[in-house]
């Protein structure tokens, strides 16, 4: 009820500003029903109250650039479905310190429309099934009700041009940061976080709010890199 009430909260705020712009890559949702992946649990189920939330979002050049060829990426990295900056990892509740809720029971499972409704959101079918089963089973009663509030939160985002970004001299994390802050107005670098590989290339950001859905201050394990921390952005050349 709770996240109902505060996702109602979200959605007037958001038609008062007008829905954002979405990034400037193309999708095309597929024409035909989707398949429903079944997923296996990979940990211990873990229930508890839920203090905030994280939204995981991939840079999809990134994670493509040694699976084009790859039949299980496909639709994400061949290119043929459309060309992706941005996609959401997933929603994930946030528990205590470190810990987060997990594998909560439910009896819901995905239904193919859903699955549809979101690929231009995540172009992965089991990546959806897994974070509804893992992360979703632990926010509300339906995963419909999941990827609407992942949904609502993805389409108020503003992208700065990171094709431009990825040019800078000298770039770092920080740099990363403060761009998407400039470009959406209530958001401030203690909400963004940044995650880069082993080899200091831009993998993930991750958007920190709080139960009540407003940006919050990142954990440190939300934050990631230090903000002096030498960055780099592939563009999928």
């Amino acid at each position: 009820m709770r996240m109902r009430s505060c996702l109602l909260v979200l959605l007037a705020s958001l038609a008062l500003t007008g829905q954002a712009n979405a990034q400037a890559y193309q999708c095309t949702i597929p024409s035909a029903p989707q398949s429903v992946p079944q997923v296996e649990q990979d940990g211990p189920t873990r229930q508890m109250p839920v203090n905030g939330y994280t939204l995981a979002l991939s840079w999809s050049p990134e994670f493509c650039r040694n699976r084009a060829d790859n039949p299980r990426n496909a639709r994400q990295c061949s290119g043929r479905e459309g060309r992706f900056g941005f996609i959401v990892h997933g929603l994930w509740p946030n528990g205590r310190g470190n810990a987060y809720p997990q594998w909560c029971p439910t009896r819901r499972t995905l239904d193919p429309a859903t699955i549809r409704q979101s690929m231009c959101m995540t172009p992965d079918a089991r990546l959806l099934a897994h974070e509804w089963a893992k992360h979703g089973s632990c926010m509300v009663t339906r995963p419909e009700s999941y990827f609407r509030v992942t949904q609502v939160l993805w389409n108020s985002l503003r992208w700065p041009d990171f094709d431009r970004i990825s040019r800078r001299e000298g770039l770092t994390a920080g740099d990363i940061r403060e761009a998407f802050a400039e470009a959406n107005p209530h958001w401030e670098t203690e909400h963004i976080g940044v995650r880069l590989n082993e080899r200091g290339w831009l993998r993930e950001l991750r958007l920190c709010y709080a139960r009540d859905f407003k940006p919050t201050r990142c954990t440190p394990n939300q934050y990631g890199a230090d903000d002096t921390e030498a960055a780099s952005i592939w563009r999928g050349l």
